[in-house]
């Protein structure tokens, strides 16, 4: 192992609130990441702690079928492979599989100071939308402020007009006031709950605009489809295109990064090893 993320899924699953119920301890947390292979090569991978017996990726070494090993290119460095993983697997796979976003739409991003929220800003770019806004908790870096959530339709309106795609990771009254701008045929693609677990979406919108709502979950993709989006996660990430605010911590810190409230993502520095690429 040379370094792994603490997420908000570790944390989720080592409370045993997820719907995978409580972990049987004692384990070790870490559900991805960054390290060198038996021969030599920098992998990223996952892992089923917190969510399967066995352990995860919070430790100087880590036991994972080799299938599901995706190699780090040169250019990218463990420490953004490790921040970016799973997180921007689930927004680079709600953008292009289930939203199916085409150059030239509007996306809205709710949620856009997390991690999936950054990612997705980024990745939408990149994919070739044309208007894309972003709803956060904490104002700037060109985001719409959430509150008052009363008044989130209006203002999404004035700055982007309609939305083809909206990406949700928190529901509840946001997903709600999204949805009101979605245009004739757009897609909102739920992510999660972090705001509510109930979200009121008025029949007369979704038939008269043919609009869809669309649930993902990492948990649903093949090995294939997760690879295939970490390689052109990595490439971007690479050309300096792709990254998430994070801040890195040593084994000595993980108790206090756990607990910690900050926006930005800590990734656990396991051990030195020397980059082929010479980053970081």
């Amino acid at each position: 192992m040379t370094c792994a993320p603490i997420t908000p899924l570790d944390r989720l699953c080592a409370t045993g609130l997820s719907y995978f119920g409580a972990p049987a301890l004692p384990y070790v947390p870490g559900v991805q990441g960054v390290g060198v292979a038996s021969d030599g090569s920098r992998v990223w991978f996952p892992t089923s702690a917190g969510m399967a017996p066995g352990n995860g990726s919070l430790a100087e070494t880590c036991a994972v079928p080799s299938s599901d090993l995706v190699r780090v290119p040169d250019g990218c460095g463990d420490v953004v492979a490790a921040s970016l993983g799973l997180s921007a697997v689930a927004a680079w796979m709600a953008l292009t599989w289930r939203a199916q976003l085409e150059p030239g739409e509007n996306v809205v991003v709710l949620g856009a100071g997390g991690a999936v929220g950054q990612v997705a800003l980024q990745a939408a770019r990149l994919l070739g939308a044309d208007s894309v806004v972003g709803v956060s908790r904490r104002p700037g870096d060109g985001c719409i402020p959430l509150e008052p959530v009363s008044t989130l339709a209006a203002r999404l309106r004035e700055v982007i007009g309609a939305a083809d795609v909206v990406i949700d990771p928190v529901f509840g009254e946001p997903a709600a006031a999204a949805a009101q701008v979605l245009a004739s045929g757009g897609r909102l693609v739920n992510l999660g709950g972090s705001a509510s677990d109930s979200a009121v979406l008025f029949s007369s919108l979704l038939r008269s605009r043919a609009v869809s709502v669309l649930g993902y979950s990492n948990n649903v993709l093949t090995s294939e489809q997760r690879a295939g989006a970490l390689e052109a996660i990595f490439g971007h990430a690479a050309r300096g295109e792709l990254s998430v605010d994070h801040y890195v911590v040593g084994l000595d810190g993980v108790g206090e990064a756990w607990d910690s409230t900050r926006r930005e993502r800590a990734v656990v520095r396991v051990t030195e090893v020397p980059s082929a690429a010479g980053v970081p």
